[in-house]
């Protein structure tokens, strides 16, 4: 396959749309699983998060990479500061490591044709790509413990295995079915991933 990957940007939304338009799920999260607090969530149902979302791109923020394949809409991973993640930074099981700021990996969704690829891999080296292009030093991922087969409720934040092959350390967790994962820029030897950004 000839993958390129972009930055979610309004110049691409439409993109987004048709990826998400043909799940279910991804119709009725639009990604806002991690950023809305459990009453924000409650209150808007599929629409209304699909507008949040395309509010945070219209004000030029970039909360995630898509994956192309021909230039067909194939995949996407969710990354940010984590600041921005409500429910995440309200997380007990997954709660901060430290104080210093970092971007956190919180999901991943491939289109069904293009699964079992290593697509969501090459999403996780974009996005790590990109946060650093940002200015980001460390950046976190939350993968499912599990080695076994995983069905799409807890694979969506990726598993550990392709977190470490593309170089995160695993730092643990209290939580019995995700750890927590870390690429820090300043101790591992840097990684050159390509991202179409064009």
């Amino acid at each position: 396959m000839n993958l390129t990957f972009q930055p979610l940007t309004s110049k691409n939304w439409k993109d987004l749309e048709k990826l998400f338009g043909e799940d279910s799920t991804c119709r009725s999260c639009w990604c806002m699983w991690w950023r809305q607090s459990s009453s924000e969530w409650e209150k808007r149902k599929g629409s209304e998060r699909k507008e949040a979302l395309r509010t945070i791109v219209s004000q030029g923020k970039t909360p995630g990479i898509l994956a192309y394949s021909d230039e067909q809409p194939i995949g996407w991973c969710s990354i940010s500061p984590r600041e921005e993640l409500h429910r995440l930074e309200r997380s007990r099981t997954l709660k901060r490591i430290d104080n210093r700021p970092v971007w956190s990996v919180v999901c991943f969704f491939v289109a069904k044709p293009f699964r079992q690829k290593g697509i969501s891999t090459k999403l996780l080296e974009a996005a790590v790509s990109h946060a650093e292009k940002q200015g980001a030093k460390i950046i976190e991922g939350y993968p499912s413990r599990s080695s076994g087969r995983q069905n799409d409720t807890t694979a969506y934040t990726g598993l550990a295995s392709m977190f470490l092959k593309v170089g995160f350390v695993d730092f643990d967790s209290v939580s019995k079915t995700r750890t927590i994962m870390r690429y820090e820029f300043n101790k591992l030897e840097p990684k050159t991933f390509k991202i179409n950004t064009t």
